[in-house]
């Protein structure tokens, strides 16, 4: 029994109340007299009692006029509301997105650059959540996230790269180790030493483990730890060394009794991308946080 009932007529019926005259009403709704009069009166017949009574004066609501126009307001705010919304979410403006991130992304690249985006762009709401590199692009593939920021050579099929930042990977000793005063080093010149490495499967402990493999050596593992922090303190203690990224290891030498000797090995250079699946393309919103993210 509704389907009599369309927004245009009730923005007639709103007006003409405002006003007190449909001609007016029609005035401000670009619409022909006999076409709004026309509206109200088949909603009328629809309805089964006067919405306005009628004079020379103009109209004035009838009690069920009333009703109409209370409720229609309402609905009129809401499509309103409504409109708005989808204009904003098409245009990238509003929306939810969700992203996973590695460790070094979480602790070097991300805060600045989604603090930018939350202040540039605050209907968007962004949910991060921190996975090993290795476990990003299968979700990102499947949908499960939005967009990705990875350390990784070569992704599936199906997902687009952009280079989003780079770091240097170090080699992290007590600052009293005879090694803590050397310039640069390569890796397989620490191989003697003991390592406290990350948990198998990261993106780091790969690279690290086939570079050993491609020397010939063996990495030899004293402790897997979880974190960098992690890695920072146990290496603090004197129970090993550790290969980390600079720049997301910087409180930790500000506090610890620890030293970042730089590595000369050309894969100590990383490149972290973004990535997104090639279709179907990102939402508008999650365009709009790739904008973001890519600007400097």
């Amino acid at each position: 029994m509704t389907d009599s009932i369309d927004l245009t007529t009730l923005r007639v019926i709103a007006a003409a109340a405002d006003l007190g005259s449909i001609s007016a009403a029609s005035d401000r709704l670009n619409l022909a007299v006999a076409a709004a009069s026309v509206r109200i009166s088949a909603l009328e017949d629809h309805l089964g009692f006067r919405v306005f009574e009628r004079s020379s004066r103009g109209v004035q609501l009838t009690p069920g006029g009333h009703l109409l126009v209370q409720r229609s307001r309402e609905l009129l705010a809401d499509a309103d509301r409504l409109a708005l919304d989808l204009r904003d979410y098409s245009q990238g403006f509003q929306g939810y997105v969700r992203i996973l991130a590695n460790s070094s992304a979480i602790l070097e690249a991300l805060p600045g650059k989604l603090e930018h985006v939350m202040r540039s762009h605050p209907l968007i709401r962004v949910d991060v959540e921190e996975r090993s590199s290795p476990d990003i692009p299968m979700a990102v593939l499947d949908g499960r996230a939005d967009l990705g920021i990875v350390d990784i050579g070569n992704p599936p099929q199906g997902l687009v790269l952009q280079d989003l930042f780079t770091d240097t990977l170090v080699l992290v000793v007590p600052s009293a180790h005879p090694l803590a005063d050397r310039d640069r080093i390569a890796l397989i010149d620490a191989m003697d030493q003991d390592f406290i490495a990350l948990t198998d499967g990261t993106a780091l402990s790969n690279r690290v483990m086939l570079a050993a493999r491609q020397a010939g050596r063996t990495v030899r593992i004293r402790m897997q730890m979880r974190g960098f922090d992690a890695v920072c303190r146990m290496v603090a203690a004197g129970l090993g060394v550790g290969v980390l990224p600079l720049e997301a290891v910087g409180p930790q030498l500000a506090c610890l009794p620890i030293t970042a000797v730089p590595l000369s090995d050309p894969w100590a250079i990383r490149t972290h991308r973004l990535i997104t699946r090639s279709a179907p393309p990102p939402s508008p919103a999650a365009r709009t946080v790739i904008t973001t993210l890519m600007a400097d």
